[in-house]
């Protein structure tokens, strides 16, 4: 008698889930340890292993050899135009970049997909038949190098043509990181700050920019590092003239094609610190501006 009592006000336990639900909280790849040692033998061989083989061939030269490889004027030159060109296209990417993406996602327009395709086109297009269209079209005798000719402006085989270049392909870059931003940035926020009076240049300022500045910063970072190693497309509208027009990326070639494998591994750790320290820079900027927004 007790016991049937004892049972009857005992709480019920909760019936058992049935297997159905108890497999969504399974997850689909198996367990993190086997998870993280794949995702770290893909990215060792991949990506650690050859910037690992880069030091080691350049770890067997003494200071002196190394310097002299760095620091001729050949090489200085290339590195002023490769830098130079690169974070002037990236620059110039950045507020084309954000008004093509706003005019993308904020208006409706007969063509807007086929604009919004146009924009991944640099990434599909091969980059040496980039360079031959750039340069066909630029030329002295090509579509738009006919009339800039006869106005003193040349853009072909002159680093402007290394700037259009990189133009070009980084501009993609810009558009993509920006727009998903803006695709989520409600427009009633924009409408709320205009009721309380701001002027369209405060709303930019105190509203859109700070909720863009780390997709924009991204876009910049990604544009930068895209172009500093972009070949194809500059070889061949640059003119590749020593001292003037020769970025570090053909230079490297050259000295490989002469068999010169230290002078050119040198150059690509230049390149590699130069670019990391540059990346890191920004995204350390990012990230202030990302608790900036938050605080």
């Amino acid at each position: 008698m007790s016991t049937a009592l004892a049972s009857s006000q005992a709480p019920s336990r909760p019936p058992a889930a049935p297997s159905r639900w108890r497999a969504v909280n399974r997850r689909v790849l198996p367990g993190f340890g086997l998870t993280l040692g794949f995702a770290l033998l893909y990215l060792s061989v991949i990506i650690l292993l050859p910037l690992a083989a880069t030091f080691v061939k350049t770890a067997g030269l003494t200071w002196a050899e190394f310097w002299g490889h760095v620091s001729s004027p050949r090489v200085i030159a290339s590195y002023r135009v490769t830098f130079g060109a690169s974070l002037a296209a990236a620059a110039f990417n950045v507020p084309c970049g954000v008004i093509l993406a706003w005019v993308l996602v904020r208006y409706p327009f007969p063509g807007r997909r086929v604009m919004d395709a146009l924009v991944d086109l640099p990434f599909a297009l091969p980059t040496a038949v980039a360079g031959i269209s750039l340069t066909a079209i630029y030329a002295k005798t090509g579509w738009l190098g006919q009339w800039l000719e006869p106005l003193g402006i040349k853009v072909a085989y002159t680093p402007v043509g290394i700037w259009v270049a990189l133009t070009f392909i980084g501009l993609p870059f810009v558009v993509r990181t920006v727009q998903p931003i803006l695709e989520e940035l409600e427009p009633e926020l924009e409408e709320a700050a205009a009721t309380l009076g701001a002027t369209r240049l405060q709303t930019l300022r105190r509203v859109v920019l700070p909720a863009l500045a780390p997709a924009i910063l991204t876009g910049f970072a990604l544009a930068f590092a895209r172009a500093v190693g972009e070949y194809g497309s500059v070889v061949f509208i640059s003119g590749n003239m020593p001292m003037r027009t020769e970025i570090t990326p053909l230079l490297i070639i050259t000295k490989l094609e002469q068999y010169d494998y230290a002078g050119a591994t040198a150059l690509a750790v230049v390149m590699l610190v130069v670019s990391f320290l540059l990346l890191l820079l920004i995204q350390l900027t990012q990230r202030w501006f990302t608790r900036r927004s938050r605080s």
